[in-house]
């Protein structure tokens, strides 16, 4: 008898404790950073790519808010300058693929050819425009074949308006910024005193407590990986901060934007031996990593191995959902392809457009050890609580 009376008891509190809910709430919450989740650093690191921008025009405040809450590890935005010096995220030099500023009349004519990486590049360049001017535009999608409702919506964001996003969020995330196109913005923006593009990341950084190397106190409170395709930039701001540092790596035929070695140079034995002084990983295009022809995939190289025996890390990109990016060789899965970089290849991160497929292939492939010893407890507990006034009828 009693047990029957509480059975519909029991049966709520399971189902209430037990039901299907969202990974992850969303920033602003504002929960204190030492109650935070830690950041995980058991499996490869989920990168959001310019934030769940498979879903959201990249590089917005939506795009990265949605990241966070479908698990991502780190929120990864592209950093260039205003005409002002306000540092922005942004993934191209020029406005026109990805923002509204080409149907804008109060800038019409206000586009300019300049050269860049040794190619004349005409458009509406960021660092032509003020903040305030940038602000008034508004993102779009880059590809036709992705979501175009939420074009026209968000602005672009500064980067203290990224690291704030960060900071707000439920849970420790990292932030793994891109000193984009230094060369260009070097020539283009003037700071006072002298200061350099670089320094001027760097100082951001500081002025909201990042700092440590990798896997240090600091750097677990507050998860940073600093990008860059110019190794020299790297090398510089290795005597400002000592935060991790990634190469990128562009197809090995690529000259570097500033020292005008291929990548091929870059990536071999000779320069990991020198580089690796500055930098903890690299971050390569993932068809240099594995050859492609007709888009099947072939033997690959020994790029990862060679790395990893040089003790740098390897962040490969970019992996994306759509047929139009998955090689044959994953019959259209792309939990396919993330079981062959994780498990095959043995990468330690990936940047992704998608990161809750990312996260939800992990969670089934490899799922994180449940970090509440008493969640067990708690639920018996609760369950014998409910039962015990009818024990006593």
């Amino acid at each position: 008898m009693i047990l029957t009376k509480c059975l519909p008891l029991i049966w709520l509190s399971l189902v209430t404790l037990c039901a299907g809910r969202t990974l992850y709430q969303l920033p602003g919450k504002g929960v204190k950073d030492d109650t935070k989740q830690p950041i995980q650093t058991s499996r490869p690191f989920n990168i959001a790519h310019r934030g769940s921008n498979g879903e959201i025009p990249e590089e917005t405040k939506a795009a990265y808010l949605r990241a966070i809450e479908e698990g991502t590890d780190f929120i990864e935005t592209d950093i260039l300058s205003s005409k002002d010096g306000v540092l922005i995220c942004f993934h191209d030099v020029i406005l026109d693929l990805t923002t509204d500023v080409a149907s804008r009349k109060e800038f019409a004519g206000r586009n300019r050819t300049y050269d860049v990486q040794g190619f004349k590049i005409t458009g509406f360049f960021t660092f032509d425009f003020t903040l305030k001017e940038l602000k008034t535009l508004r993102t779009k999608q880059r590809y036709a074949f992705r979501d175009q409702q939420y074009n026209g919506k968000y602005p672009i964001i500064t980067f203290e308006e990224f690291l704030a996003i960060a900071r707000d969020a439920p849970r420790v995330v990292g932030i793994y910024p891109e000193i984009k196109n230094p060369v260009l913005m070097n020539q283009h923006v003037k700071w006072p005193g002298g200061k350099r593009f670089e320094d001027k990341v760097v100082e951001t950084l500081k002025k909201h407590g990042y700092g440590g190397a990798y896997l240090s106190k600091q750097w677990l409170n507050k998860p940073l990986f600093i990008q860059s395709f110019a190794p020299s930039s790297l090398v510089y701001i290795s005597n400002l901060t000592d935060s991790p540092k990634v190469l990128l790596i562009d197809d090995v035929t690529m000259p570097t934007q500033d020292t005008n070695q291929t990548y091929a140079e870059i990536t071999s034995d000779t320069y990991f031996t020198y580089i690796k002084e500055y930098v903890v990983g690299i971050g390569p295009w993932k068809d240099t990593i594995v050859p492609v022809t007709n888009n099947y995939m072939l033997t690959p190289t020994d790029l990862v191995k060679r790395a990893h025996a040089h003790n740098l890390q390897v962040h490969p990109y970019t992996y994306r959902n759509e047929n139009q990016f998955l090689h044959f060789n994953f019959s259209q899965d792309p939990y396919m392809e993330y079981e062959y970089w994780i498990k095959e290849i043995g990468v330690d991160g990936l940047f992704t457009d998608f990161t809750g497929s990312l996260h939800n292939y992990q969670e089934w492939a490899s799922p994180l050890p449940d970090t509440s010893s008493k969640s067990t407890r708690q639920l018996l507990s609760h369950i014998a609580s409910l039962v015990r006034p009818y024990a006593k009828a």
